[in-house]
C-alpha cells in the first residue's frame, strides 16, 4: 500500500483586507471616522499535493503568493477559505504534534538569538522541541559535520557572517529531525560557494531521512539542483503543477546554440538560421524551434567556420518568464 500525501491542499484561498485613503492631512482626518478598505487576494484558490519525500520547487514573481501559501501551511496564518492537511493535520489549528514534524526557514528572518552562540539557540530548541538527549547529540554531531560548523558554535550570532548565520539557521531548523521542511528563500543573500553547500545539504537531509520539502528561491540555479517537480503561482493562482523538464518543452519549444566562430560576423547574418540572442565578437548566441534542431545545427557547421558548437535548452528563467507573459497577454 502506497504512503498517503504528505500535503494535500484543496481551494486554498486567503483575502487581505487593506486600508486606502488618499495622501494629505484632510484625507488623514477623514480615515479617523470613516476608513475605505479594499480586498486583495493573495492567495486564489489553489490545490495540490505533495508526496512523501519530494522535493517541489515553489516559483513566482515577488508578491505571486508563495510566502503566503506556506505561512498558511504552516499554520502562521489563517486562510479565508480552502483546506489543507500536512502529515494529517489541519496546519492552523497548530497542534504541538503537528508542530514538532515541521520546520520553516526563512532567509530574510532570523530565529536565532542576536547575542548569544548559536549552540545556546540549540539547546533552547532542544527544550522546546522535547528532543531526547541522545538524539540531539547524534544529530548535533551529523549537522556539524555537513555543515562544518565546528567553529561556529560559541559565537555570538552578531558575529556571524551572512553565510554562516544561514548555516546555523538551517542546522537550528533541522535539530528535531523535521518529516515536512518548508524553505524559503534559503540561500538568499549568500555567495555562490556556499550556495552550493546549501544545496548539497539539503538534499543528503532529504535523502537521509525522506524529509518532504517545498522550496522558493530567486536563484533558479537552487530549484534546477534540487527539484524534479515545480509549482509556479502568479498573482495568487497556480499556473503550473508539474515537472520541471517538461515546464521548459512546453512554454518554451525552442532550442539555443552558442557559437564560438573562427572571425566575427555581423547579426543579420545569422537571420536565415534563427533569432540571434547575443553576440560579442565572433560568439553568437542563437535561438530556433525545437523541432529544426538537426538542422539548423547542421547547416551551421556547414557553412559557417565554427570552432566550437554547444546545443542548450533555455535558461529555466526565461521559461518562467514566458509563463507569465502568456498569462499576462
Amino acid at each position: 500500500m502506497s504512503e498517503s500525501p504528505h500535503i494535500v491542499v484543496r481551494d486554498l484561498r486567503k483575502v487581505y483586507k487593506v486600508h486606502e485613503r488618499e495622501a494629505g492631512a484632510a484625507a488623514s482626518l477623514k480615515s479617523l471616522f470613516k476608513r475605505k478598505y479594499k480586498e486583495v487576494e493573495a492567495v486564489k484558490g489553489i490545490s495540490f499535493t505533495i508526496q512523501p519525500g519530494e522535493i517541489v520547487g515553489f516559483l513566482g514573481p515577488n508578491g505571486a503568493g508563495k510566502t503566503t501559501t506556506l505561512k498558511m501551511l504552516s499554520g502562521l496564518l489563517y486562510p479565508t477559505s480552502g483546506e489543507a492537511k500536512v502529515l494529517g493535520f489541519t496546519p492552523w489549528k497548530r497542534e504541538p504534534a503537528y508542530l514538532r514534524q515541521l520546520s520553516y526557514v526563512l532567509g530574510n528572518r532570523s530565529q536565532l538569538a542576536w547575542d548569544i552562540p548559536a549552540m545556546d539557540s540549540f539547546i533552547v530548541n532542544q527544550a522546546i522541541y522535547e528532543i531526547p538527549e541522545r538524539q540531539f547529540r547524534e544529530t548535533l554531531d551529523e549537522l556539524v559535520n555537513l555543515l562544518d560548523l565546528e567553529k561556529l558554535l560559541k559565537k555570538p550570532v552578531r558575529g556571524l557572517s551572512l553565510g554562516e548565520r544561514m548555516k546555523c539557521e538551517l542546522a537550528a531548523s533541522l535539530l528535531h529531525r523535521p518529516n515536512v521542511l518548508f524553505l524559503d528563500e534559503p540561500t538568499l543573500g549568500v555567495d555562490v560557494t556556499m550556495q552550493t553547500r546549501i544545496r548539497q545539504f539539503i538534499a543528503e537531509h532529504n535523502q537521509r531521512y525522506g524529509a518532504t520539502v517545498i522550496l522558493t528561491s530567486h536563484y533558479m540555479a537552487d530549484v534546477t539542483a534540487l527539484c524534479k517537480r515545480v509549482l509556479v503561482i502568479h498573482h495568487g493562482s497556480l499556473l503550473y503543477d508539474g515537472d520541471l523538464n517538461q515546464l521548459s518543452e512546453r512554454i518554451a519549444p525552442f532550442k539555443q546554440v552558442r557559437l564560438d566562430l573562427e572571425t566575427p560576423m555581423e547579426a543579420s547574418e545569422f537571420a536565415k538560421y534563427g533569432d540571434v540572442v547575443q553576440i560579442e565578437g565572433a560568439k553568437v548566441t542563437l535561438r530556433f524551434p525545437r523541432e529544426q534542431t538537426s538542422q539548423v545545427v547542421s547547416r551551421l557547421l556547414t557553412e559557417l567556420s565554427v570552432v566550437d558548437l554547444t546545443v542548450e535548452d533555455p535558461a529555466i528563467e526565461e521559461v518562467i518568464d514566458l509563463v507569465f507573459q502568456k498569462v499576462q497577454a
